[in-house]
């Protein structure tokens, strides 16, 4: 995943947190802010909690990699994901099916959109 495409300061981080909404599930917290930009944003934040760093960067590059997949359903807005405790226990498939189902929760997954921005061009 480019870079264009992460929240890396803290100010973005905060930003998202105080003025963005949250919504949750079992194994994630999704915070997420509308911009206007041509692109989504994501940050992740995985706690020391879960894990030492091996496993703590491991969950990470699994979100990482769903997101790459999801890139195209994904609407430009700033997001932040939380993993939560229990995660690093979850297969590649569950971590996948919990991930996918908190950002429809948020409504930052659509199905129809990568047709709608096709289309537009």
């Amino acid at each position: 995943m480019r870079k264009s495409y992460r929240v890396k300061t803290e100010r973005d981080f905060e930003m998202i947190f105080r003025q963005g909404t949250s919504l949750a599930n079992r194994k994630f917290v999704v915070y997420f802010l509308e911009k206007e930009q041509p692109h989504f944003r994501v940050g992740l934040s995985v706690s020391k909690k879960l894990g030492n760093a091996v496993v703590r960067n491991a969950i990470k590059r699994q979100l990482r990699h769903l997101l790459q997949d999801f890139s195209a359903h994904l609407r430009p807005y700033d997001f932040v994901v939380i993993a939560r405790k229990g995660v690093e226990e979850l297969t590649h498939q569950e971590i996948r099916q919990n991930l996918l189902h908190v950002l429809k929760l948020a409504k930052l997954y659509q199905e129809g959109l990568e047709d709608e921005t096709e289309s537009k061009a």
